[in-house]
């Protein structure tokens, strides 16, 4: 059976593993990236995590030649290059994210490949997760930010920039407060992930009338989960308790819209969604369902809406896929 390493390149973890053939992970490491380093010293740490995992393999009798990157930022899947990123990873941009690696690890450049993190995820979704079986899959994640992947017949569509899938980045009417739209991290506004993000939950929280107390969006579904009962007791708490629930309303409605409206563009047979919100439970994901069907044509309202499978393997599976076909 063929083996290969797939790895994950976030802005605050790095993690890799051997897999195989059969998707299979055999075993894996992380470690933080290096995001304020710069690109060479991402590269050099990255290349030592991988080295790392070949030289494990090799021990077992296992031969390693290949390498899957799924990367944080916009990535020239053809040349191998980081086109742009966000300041989660300073000094990212312009990195010779596929030459520089099979240039640390002695291998020939063709045996390593990359695409954005976020259809990395897709593909093993696609491949072994939720998916699996599918001609075609929407996957969209919500958590720090908003991203997604359409994968047709085994691949993803990267788009002629290499920009498709910035699904959190395209307008929704729930963006708006006090008829002003919201800013997007994308430096735009009154976009979907200016909403329905895990940190735009908070920050709507917030402007509901939550207390700045209340320090992160865990928090938040903690505070909307509580009783009516016990929040009418707890001084301040019933106050908390209505922003909570009206802060996950607003972002799980958007979501919903968003994904629903995507899937009348791209008739996918299977949806999944991923990320920390879709597994923070029903609360989220109950108002996030209804919104979404509520926006699809006829033809497309018995579409299967999946939560994704693999969990954090997922986009080490699918960066391993890349090279292994």
């Amino acid at each position: 059976m063929m083996y290969v390493v797939g790895v994950d390149l976030g802005g605050t973890k790095t993690a890799a593993g051997v897999v195989g053939a059969d998707g299979e992970v055999l075993f894996s490491e992380q470690i933080p990236t290096l995001n304020r380093g710069g690109g060479d010293a991402i590269l050099r740490a990255t290349a030592a995590l991988v080295g790392r995992l070949m030289r494990r393999a090799a021990g077992e009798g296992i031969d390693v030649g290949r390498v899957g990157v799924g990367s944080a930022g916009v990535i020239d899947a053809v040349n191998g290059e980081v086109v742009s990123a966000t300041d989660a990873i300073l000094g990212w941009a312009g990195t010779r994210l596929t030459g520089g690696l099979a240039q640390l690890l002695g291998l020939p450049r063709g045996s390593v490949r990359a695409v954005n993190d976020v259809h990395a995820h897709a593909l093993g979704e696609a491949w072994r997760g939720a998916a699996a079986g599918s001609s075609s899959s929407l996957m969209v994640a919500f958590g720090t930010g908003v991203g997604g992947s359409f994968v047709l017949d085994g691949s993803p569509v990267l788009g002629h920039h290499f920009v498709g899938g910035h699904v959190g980045h395209f307008a929704s009417p729930y963006a708006y407060h006090e008829g002003k739209a919201l800013p997007c991290v994308c430096r735009g506004s009154g976009h979907v992930e200016a909403i329905a993000s895990g940190p735009a939950i908070h920050e709507s929280f917030l402007r509901f009338g939550g207390s700045p107390e209340v320090p992160d969006t865990r928090a938040v579904f903690a505070l909307a989960q509580l009783s009516l009962a016990r929040a009418a007791s707890i001084e301040n708490a019933a106050a908390n308790h209505a922003a909570a629930i009206k802060a996950i309303g607003a972002g799980a409605g958007a979501a919903g819209q968003a994904i629903g409206g995507l899937v009348n563009i791209l008739d996918p047979e299977t949806v999944v969604v991923s990320g920390g919100l879709a597994d923070a439970g029903g609360f989220w994901w109950k108002p996030m369902e209804r919104a979404l069907r509520k926006e699809l044509m006829g033809p497309l309202a018995d579409i299967p809406v999946l939560r994704a499978a693999l969990g954090n393997t997922a986009a080490i599976v699918g960066a391993a896929k890349l090279v292994l076909t």
